[in-house]
């Protein structure tokens, strides 16, 4: 899961910064980068989820990929779902209307539902 929240440990500095975190299902943190309060939140999803590494019961290489990600909006734009599929990682984040809508995407769960509604009286 990842997260973002402000680091008020920087407000010192001039600007406020912001803490860019995964955590796990249990919400304990797996990876932390902290940037500048005006860098965009979508530009650190890929580093975030680089720096995850979770040791293994035993001898082996640390796990390095996530079997999902659930994210907010902000990264639902195209490169970090890009992202998540070239890594083969399932995802649930909430689409923007305006990102939908660009893609031509088309709800049909009007349809669906109807359908078997259909199939169950019949």
């Amino acid at each position: 899961m990842v997260v973002k929240a402000r680091a008020w440990a920087a407000r010192a500095a001039g600007s406020p910064g912001k803490v860019h975190l995964s955590a796990d299902g249990r919400c304990r943190p797996l990876s932390l980068i902290i940037t500048a309060g005006q860098r965009a939140d979508c530009t650190q999803f890929e580093p975030v989820l680089e720096k995850i590494r979770v040791t293994r019961t035993g001898p082996g290489r640390p796990r390095k990929t996530p079997a999902s990600v659930a994210a907010d909006k902000v990264y639902s734009n195209r490169p970090c779902r890009a992202y998540l599929c070239r890594r083969g990682i399932r995802h649930t984040t909430r689409e923007k209307t305006d990102s939908r809508a660009a893609r031509g995407y088309v709800y049909l769960g009007m349809v669906t539902a109807a359908a078997l509604v259909i199939w169950l009286h019949t």
